[in-house]
């Protein structure tokens, strides 16, 4: 059974490592290439797009794809978008494989967001230190509030995507602990968190920190994804849903 997984999350690979060694399954990891130095993963991969969604279903055509794991971030809308359309008209069975968002517990002190350019509205006009973890691609946003100091935590380099006077930038890459997290905080001295809702336990650890902290955290919700997709939340479930359209596969 021909497989494509469209992945990017740890969600993906863990479904890739279930793949993996099964003889009857025939899968392919596609990455965006948004990351220089990928983790490797156990089933064959391929880095960069497809071509819009006429691309997409070209390929799937072509690799005679027999089924598509939508594995891509919570917020990777245009791809999710693409899929979706591909799919249907290249007549391919789609699965979204879909974390569950964060939900706000007692003591968090959320404010919710539903874009980048209002989470910046949200941060004022004081000058306040800021733990921004919303990933390098969405800093530019941040540059039209210059008068705060940012910690700003990515894992490829930001390079010129936030031009403002006080930065400071770290590369790391999840999971993180939630001490380690709590430690982080203190030892800069921020004041307010950004994130994006992500979901999953990887970066959660930060909202438990900022909530033992009594930090405020502005959370940017997500985008919409294509209505009319059947959707599991683990690897394992995604899995079995691959099982059962194989069983069904002349």
């Amino acid at each position: 059974m021909r497989i494509l997984v469209l992945g990017g999350t740890t969600e993906a690979s863990a479904l890739a490592a279930l793949l993996a060694g099964r003889s009857d399954f025939s899968p392919v990891l596609s990455m965006a290439g948004r990351t220089s130095d990928p983790r490797p993963l156990p089933i064959p991969t391929r880095i960069g797009g497809f071509g819009g969604v006429e691309g997409l279903a070209l390929y799937l055509r072509e690799e005679r794809i027999e089924a598509v794991i939508d594995a891509t971030h919570p917020f990777a809308a245009v791809m999710s978008r693409n899929a979706a359309q591909a799919c249907a008209n290249a007549s391919v069975p789609l699965l979204a494989l879909r974390r569950p968002a964060w939900r706000q517990q007692e003591g968090d002190r959320w404010i919710e967001v539903a874009s980048m350019e209002e989470a910046v509205r949200a941060l004022g006009d004081t000058p306040r230190r800021v733990f921004l973890t919303v990933g390098r691609l969405e800093l530019p946003p941040f540059a039209a509030a210059p008068q705060h100091i940012y910690l700003v935590r990515t894992i490829e380099p930001i390079g010129d995507a936030l031009p403002v006077p006080n930065v400071i930038a770290i590369r790391d890459r999840a999971p993180f602990g939630e001490a380690a997290e709590r430690a982080l905080m203190e030892r800069e001295r921020i004041d307010v968190v950004v994130t994006k809702n992500s979901g999953g336990a990887a970066t959660y650890p930060k909202i438990a920190a900022a909530r033992d902290l009594g930090l405020p955290v502005i959370v940017v919700a997500r985008p919409k994804k294509p209505s009319g997709v059947e959707e599991v939340a683990t690897a394992e479930a995604a899995f079995d849903w691959l099982e059962r359209r194989h069983g069904r596969t002349p």
